[in-house]
């Protein structure tokens, strides 16, 4: 056999992404426990530097964990040491990205998902062989409440200002009084998001996963928003006709039976009614989704999205990066007659379906 012809150049890069690969992954637990007990938020303003000892006495938390945990954060680049004052410190860019959870780039929220969706990793390995799927509901709870941490402060940015505008007179009637559907809500981000905007306009929420719902009305009685409802309802059976607006964020691609949901959002609009499709961003061809945010959204699709969906009826797969002519042919199989792109962020498509 002839010996392999190594490129050490070749050999080099790939193992420099190896070790960076490696310090994403790890860095995942420290960016977790950061987030859930609250150590980015008590650093206090950006630049205000603030010793290990400080930190752990403000947060109630072991000074020697604290320093381990601080290092590692400086290791990352998501703080910075002082090292004339033995102080860490945040910048105002390393703030907005860490402690506030309404900023469009709030990073934490997507590592407590990471972390949360490896915890299925051993369940995946039988899948692999076995072909099943793997609900939703049977993943860590840490994913629930990940996911929304994720996705909110997109929809903030996003989804009054930009998305709903994209839309062909859909932002007029929210305005006067419509009657809206969020399926596949989740924790209701979304849905409450909508509700503050346009308080003039029905909202309902609908999620097959229970403690979600539960959760969702948590989160709409804190806001003061006594008119919002969620109710536990799955894409192809959730209740009410004459929606002037049905939305799906982020959870068409994790159905087993798209083109079911499809055709049942059709049944449960008026004649003028829109059906607004959010969907992670993609190509659809696989080679032009082979890029930084392809492998953020196929990775988590290898772990969340597909098995999500094989463990329903059909289990057609769509996956997250399926792309808008998948998404098209599903909605004419569903029987709407108008799609497009409404609009796009670099992590988001925006689709709108007419009857």
């Amino acid at each position: 056999m002839t010996a392999p012809q190594i490129n050490e150049q070749k050999l080099n890069e790939l193992l420099g992404r190896f070790v960076s690969d490696l310090g994403a992954t790890v860095s995942a637990g420290s960016i977790v426990i950061g987030e859930k007990l609250g150590l980015y938020k008590a650093f206090g303003k950006p630049n205000e530097r603030t010793s290990a000892t400080a930190l752990a006495a403000r947060t109630g938390t072991n000074e020697r964990y604290i320093r381990e945990w601080l290092n590692a954060n400086a290791a990352s680049g998501y703080v910075n040491y002082d090292a004339d004052l033995d102080a860490y410190y945040m910048s105002d860019e390393q703030y907005f990205i860490m402690t506030d959870e309404n900023s469009p780039v709030h990073a934490p929220g997507a590592f407590v998902l990471a972390a949360a969706a490896l915890k299925a990793v051993p369940k995946m390995v039988e899948r692999f062989t076995s072909g099943e799927g793997l609900g939703w509901h049977e993943h860590d709870a840490d994913l629930f409440c990940g996911t929304e941490l994720f996705f909110r402060p997109s929809y903030n940015a996003h989804l009054i200002g930009e998305w709903i505008p994209a839309l062909d007179g859909v932002e007029a009637k929210l305005k006067t009084g419509a009657k809206v559907a969020d399926v596949g809500c989740g924790f209701g981000a979304s849905t409450i998001i909508m509700a503050k905007a346009f308080p003039n306009s029905e909202f309902v929420g609908f999620d097959y996963h229970e403690p979600s719902i539960r959760t969702a009305r948590e989160k709409a009685d804190a806001a003061g928003l006594d008119k919002i409802k969620f109710e536990v309802a799955a894409s192809k059976d959730f209740p009410g006709t004459g929606y002037d607006l049905v939305a799906f964020f982020d959870c068409l691609h994790d159905m087993g039976d798209p083109v079911g949901a499809a055709k049942h959002v059709k049944n449960s609009l008026k004649d003028d009614g829109t059906w607004m499709i959010v969907e992670p961003f993609a190509h659809d061809r696989y080679e032009d989704n082979h890029n930084p945010v392809g492998r953020v959204f196929y990775s988590a699709s290898t772990l969340i999205c597909t098995p999500a969906s094989r463990s329903q009826d059909v289990g057609l797969g769509l996956g997250a990066q399926a792309g808008e002519a998948r998404f098209r042919d599903v909605a004419a199989q569903g029987g709407f007659t108008s799609f497009r792109r409404a609009t796009e962020t670099p992590f988001n498509l925006i689709f709108e379906a007419r009857p």
